[in-house]
């Protein structure tokens, strides 16, 4: 069983894979990071973050089944 992260820009429309982990608490830990990398990278008051008209980069895990959860901010 693999758990992948996923990322999606948002700008480009594009899906781009980033990881895999062997269980979905490392694959939900992981992604928090790169949350707070994005922020980094692409700031919430440039971007408009992870809000519903923002324009930074979504995560997402993928479980086994390949069903998609988006992950958010804690």
């Amino acid at each position: 069983m693999k758990w992948k992260l996923v990322g999606y820009d948002t700008f480009s429309d594009e899906w781009y894979f980033l990881d895999s982990f062997a269980t979905e608490r490392e694959a939900r830990a992981a992604a928090l990071r790169r949350l707070g990398r994005l922020e980094v990278s692409q700031p919430t008051a440039d971007s408009g973050g992870q809000g519903i008209y923002g324009i930074q980069d979504r995560v997402f895990i993928e479980g086994p089944d390949g069903t998609r959860s988006r992950v958010w901010p804690d």
